[in-house]
């Protein structure tokens, strides 16, 4: 097992900012969702075996201070911390990879410094920033899939719920978002939940997405993307993220059988070989 290493960049407006590196290879930059703490993502699977991770808690989560001013959990302000570990690592060019809402700076990243992304990986990515909505009848038809799991009546009921604005239960809905929901499913999922409200507000605050102008700027990025969906992912459905292939030259996508959300839970070995086949390993 790789020795985890922390470290920690002062961001332009004060804040401190931590990240972590783990394993040995080329460095891949992993930008964590939520906005939650990063220990989440783990070691993506095993990834680290190949690739040197280098994972940044986001300020106001995980080891990183909470701002002074609020406003900079903005996912576009959050682009400049980014920037700033890049340069900190002293990388020209860097592999980027998103999970989830950090794939929402990821794409901003790109859209911003495109000349600094040598690769992109957008793993079960949210598409906020490129303005692609999922309708709430998709969802529905991609639960009923799962329709045989002893725990799907009560998730569908609050799914039902949600999407008729009649409940708030995002507890009950938790099995959606995994390939299996099995004990190490649930212990995921209770030690990942966001705990920073601020943050979690902050980040979708007005002005924070731009998607006719993120739009215009991927459409000439040059880079290798890979879109990385999970078959039962309600979050990100595999029909939305493809949406992503008309808005990147060099786009490609995968979906990886019986994932959900955390695909590298759900089968490491798959979601590796899917990467470091885009990625490399040199």
């Amino acid at each position: 097992m790789h020795q985890e290493r922390r470290d920690t960049l002062t961001a332009a407006d004060g804040t401190r900012l931590a990240h972590r590196l783990t394993g040995s290879g080329r460095p891949l930059l992993c930008v964590p969702g939520g906005p939650a703490d990063s220990a989440y993502l783990g070691d993506l699977g095993g990834l680290s075996a190949r690739r040197t991770l280098v994972v940044p808690d986001l300020r106001g989560t995980g080891a990183s201070a909470r701002p002074a001013d609020p406003a900079t959990y903005r996912c576009d302000r959050l682009v400049d911390d980014i920037e700033a570990l890049r340069a900190h690592l002293g990388l020209d060019r860097v592999d980027l990879l998103g999970h989830s809402a950090g794939a929402n700076i990821a794409l901003q990243y790109a859209a911003r410094h495109p000349h600094r992304v040598a690769r992109l990986v957008l793993v079960t990515p949210g598409l906020r920033a490129v303005g692609v909505d999922v309708p709430a009848e998709a969802r529905l038809a991609l639960a009923l899939r799962r329709a045989h799991e002893p725990w799907f009546p009560a998730a569908f009921a609050a799914l039902e719920a949600i999407n008729d604005g009649t409940g708030s239960d995002w507890e009950a809905v938790a099995p959606f978002r995994y390939g299996r929901w099995d004990d190490a499913a649930r212990r995921h999922h209770a030690a990942g939940r966001p705990d920073n409200a601020d943050a979690v507000a902050g980040f979708g605050a007005e002005g924070a997405f731009t998607p006719a102008a993120t739009r215009a700027a991927l459409a000439r990025l040059a880079s290798p993307v890979l879109l990385l969906a999970g078959e039962f992912d309600l979050n990100s459905p595999p029909s939305a993220v493809a949406e992503l292939l008309d808005l990147m030259p060099d786009a490609s996508v995968t979906v990886q059988p019986g994932a959900g959300h955390y695909p590298w839970l759900d089968d490491p070995d798959t979601f590796t070989a899917s990467l470091l086949t885009f990625l490399g390993t040199a």
